[in-house]
């Protein structure tokens, strides 16, 4: 299939196409850089659904991203410095029956996938008590209210949530509203072995969900993005992007497993028309920095064409590092000087000449044809 591109004028008309696609699909993958609106997607998406009287009636999604995890805070104990504790917030429907449903039997299992840690739930105080056995002189000790590094608080949240979804899918009635899951960016502070370990694991219980639960699931991750497309062969894939004040959402078939060729399509698309805008080079930039790691090249530079007059190509190397690290707005984007775009044509055409993709991807137009 060849890929489509749709544009829309808000991420309320993103959400409501998402939910068109998946009355046919029951899952939706989305790769997209950070800024460029997955969580208020996830939010604009939440909020869809239709209304009625009852409270079940006004939901169908349970989702997961940075509002998830601001349903839990830390009380690090500043007086005592010793009682710290993680705090839930249980006026959210997310912590629906906790007490009933033995969350701590669910979270533990997946938990021990990941962690070394242990918890326990305080349901009347609403707290979570992590714990760690340590080395002591008489062998080890168990040392409560620990603080938990930044990755071990996201991936035990992720447990959390994961433990709820299987809830949902089981059709556990406390769970029985959930229509949707949505999930965005839940691996944000994992290592690589981690990032696929938790895109199996998400993958094998997607797979056992019933016809009933559809799935959306956003990511900036690569190795995640990748694993999700190879688990979840049928899903549809887009590559969603902002281009002014407008929205992109493009159909790429199987090339999102592959998806620097997607995000060199959008480049390459771009540079035609001359739609250039200043965070283009952060995209550009990305590529290269991946295409030298592969390559085993030390610096993103030496995957930069050299002009004849400039053999170490420091002229674009510099133009690469300033105008992808200047104070631009992914938000308010602006377009490129002439003189900038006309650099970022060259460097990007000198790239793709160096590094072979099929042409059949990147239709040139006549102009182009003209001045090469």
């Amino acid at each position: 299939m060849s890929s489509q591109t749709f544009e829309f004028v808000s991420l309320a008309s993103v959400a409501e196409h998402l939910r068109e696609k998946l009355e046919q699909k029951k899952y939706v993958l989305l790769f997209a850089y950070n800024g460029t609106g997955k969580t208020r997607l996830s939010m604009a998406f939440k909020d869809q659904c239709k209304q009625g009287e009852e409270e079940s009636a006004a939901r169908d999604t349970l989702y997961f991203n940075a509002f998830t995890e601001d349903l839990f805070n830390w009380d690090n104990d500043l007086d005592g410095n010793s009682h710290r504790l993680l705090r839930m917030n249980t006026d959210s429907r997310f912590f629906s029956g906790l007490q009933e449903l033995e969350m701590e039997n669910r979270i533990r299992p997946l938990l021990r996938r990941y962690a070394d840690f242990d918890f326990f739930i305080d349901y009347e105080m609403n707290v979570v008590n992590f714990v760690r056995e340590v080395p002591s002189v008489e062998g080890t000790e168990m040392v409560e209210h620990i603080k938990v590094s930044r990755g071990e608080e996201n991936i035990f949240i992720w447990c959390f949530f994961l433990a709820v979804a299987q809830l949902a899918v089981d059709e556990q009635e406390a769970y029985d509203w959930v229509k949707y899951l949505y999930i965005d960016d839940p691996i944000s502070s994992l290592d690589d072995n981690n990032a696929i370990a938790v895109a199996s694991h998400l993958a094998q219980l997607l797979k056992g969900s019933n016809e009933k639960i559809r799935t959306v699931i956003s990511s900036h991750h690569h190795l995640f993005f990748n694993v999700m497309c190879n688990e979840l062969g049928k899903a549809e894939k887009y590559f969603l992007s902002k281009e002014a004040s407008s929205y992109l959402l493009t159909n790429t078939g199987e090339t999102p497993r592959y998806h620097h060729i997607a995000l060199l399509k959008q480049l390459h698309k771009v540079a035609e028309s001359g739609e250039i805008y200043t965070y283009h080079f952060n995209i550009l930039r990305s590529i290269l920095e991946k295409t030298a790691t592969f390559h085993g090249f030390k610096h993103f530079s030496d995957c930069i064409k050299q002009d004849n007059d400039d053999s170490d190509g420091i002229l674009h190397t510099r133009l690469v590092n300033v105008l992808s690290h200047g104070n631009y707005s992914l938000y308010e984007p602006q377009q490129m000087l002439s003189e900038n775009k006309e650099y970022f044509r060259k460097i990007l055409r000198g790239f793709m000449n160096n590094y072979r993709f099929n042409p059949e991807l990147f239709p040139v137009s006549d102009q182009e044809n003209a001045n090469t």
